[in-house]
């Protein structure tokens, strides 16, 4: 029997909406303030929350996104105003609810609403990362602002960043409540009409367009055309360099124009390495709460050593490695020891080739060199700056300084 939590500071409110809603068959659970509503989320686990946003403690939006930083949206929320506003459903939205109900909540609405909710959940926890939970550093907060400024118009957007970034949680981010969103995926190749008519209004994301062939890129270049009349946005990744893209990897230099009217780039995850050990907690969380492993929580070593660690496929590798600690772990908590041993396995083979500049100017295709000799050096001793400064045969100091004029994140101060 699905349990739902109903948080609105109005008790009138409350004991309407648990009238309704336990004629409905539903077991229901009532909250005055965000306090109490704390409370009963972290003991009885909801199926769905119906959340008013104006309540005297901390309002609606705020308790959504403390939710959402902890690791703890795991279950589908609605939220709920007598004074909501486009912007405010917008900003819920992209926190993580999934949708907005105007007071006075009309029944049918209200029903309806609660049954798409519950179906979607079907059960299961929502998705784990969103854009809000990836940290508070200055580097994710001025992307926020930035992908919140560009998220109403209507041109292709060109997001580009380094591989394991993951883009979605970005582009997600552009994607307008209750409008359609749609992985181009496979359907580009060969029915490019269908795609455009599941995302008629909404969004379209092409996850990396160096992996499309001409026939898909044909195909794209075809719903571009008709994106202004369906009022489809386009939102599309690439790890590539666009002269590569285009000159090496055959891609249309036309349609790449088009697709990147807009361009941001996306940071990679040892440029804001401050937030990997909220990441790694609210991913540990996240698995707790679904029962995908027993109770774990990291040490402070433990979350230090991940910090430090260079992570070659930046958050695709740091949620893999994670998932593997949450599962391997012999104990309740995951020490640095579990780490160095889980680590291991995202360092780069030592005899990995790197394909030497040659082509570059002398300056150019030594700092290519240098750069790449580092960042290897540093995966490798899981970036222990005292282990590189041995194996490199460089003073610390003359260290630092060569990593910070090479633009590399520096890893361990001390041992």
């Amino acid at each position: 029997m699905p349990q739902i939590l109903v948080v609105d500071d109005e008790i009138g409110i409350r004991e309407l909406l648990s009238e309704i809603l336990a004629d409905e068959g539903h077991t229901v659970q009532l909250a005055q303030n965000a306090a109490r509503a704390r409370a009963l989320r972290a003991a009885e686990r909801p199926d769905l929350v119906l959340l008013d946003i104006w309540m005297p403690d901390t309002d609606g939006i705020t308790l959504l996104k403390e939710w959402a930083a902890n690791g703890q949206l795991t279950m589908p929320v609605v939220m709920m105003s007598g004074h909501g506003t486009i912007e405010t459903a917008v900003e819920a939205t992209r926190i993580g609810a999934i949708d907005f109900l105007e007071k006075p909540i009309a029944l049918q609405k209200l029903l309806s609403t609660v049954k798409r909710a519950l179906r979607r959940s079907d059960g299961q926890p929502q998705a784990g990362l969103t854009l809000l939970s990836l940290g508070r550093s200055p580097v994710l907060a001025e992307l926020r602002k930035r992908l919140a400024q560009v998220a109403t118009l209507a041109m292709p957007v060109l997001l580009r960043g380094e591989p394991g970034v993951m883009p979605e949680l970005f582009a997600r981010y552009l994607h307008q409540p209750n409008t359609p969103w749609v992985v181009a995926g496979a359907a580009l190749a060969d029915a490019p009409q269908d795609l455009l008519t599941q995302a008629a209004s909404g969004l379209l994301f092409v996850e990396e367009l160096a992996a499309l062939t001409r026939a898909q890129q044909k195909n794209l270049a075809l719903i571009l055309g008709k994106q202004e009349r369906t009022k489809t946005r386009i939102v599309s990744f690439t790890a590539e360099e666009p002269a590569r893209l285009v000159a090496e990897l055959g891609f249309d230099a036309g349609l790449l124009a088009r697709l990147s009217e807009l361009s941001l780039p996306l940071p990679a995850l040892r440029e804001h390495a401050e937030d990997i050990p909220d990441i790694a907690g609210i991913l540990l969380a996240q698995l707790v709460e679904a029962k995908s492993c027993p109770p774990r929580h990291f040490s402070t070593a433990a979350l230090n050593a991940l910090r430090q660690f260079h992570w070659p496929r930046n958050l695709q590798d740091l949620q893999g490695a994670v998932k593997n600690l949450a599962l391997t772990a012999l104990e309740e908590e995951i020490g640095a020891a579990d780490v160095e041993r889980v680590a291991a396995q995202f360092h780069p083979a030592a005899d990995a080739q790197v394909t030497l500049p040659l082509a570059l100017p002398l300056r150019e295709a030594r700092e290519a060199f240098e750069r790449a000799y580092f960042e290897q050096l540093l995966a490798r001793e899981a970036g222990s700056i005292a282990r590189v400064a041995e194996k490199s045969g460089l003073e610390r100091t003359h260290l630092y300084r060569k990593l910070k004029a090479l633009g590399i994140a520096p890893g361990k101060k001390e041992e």
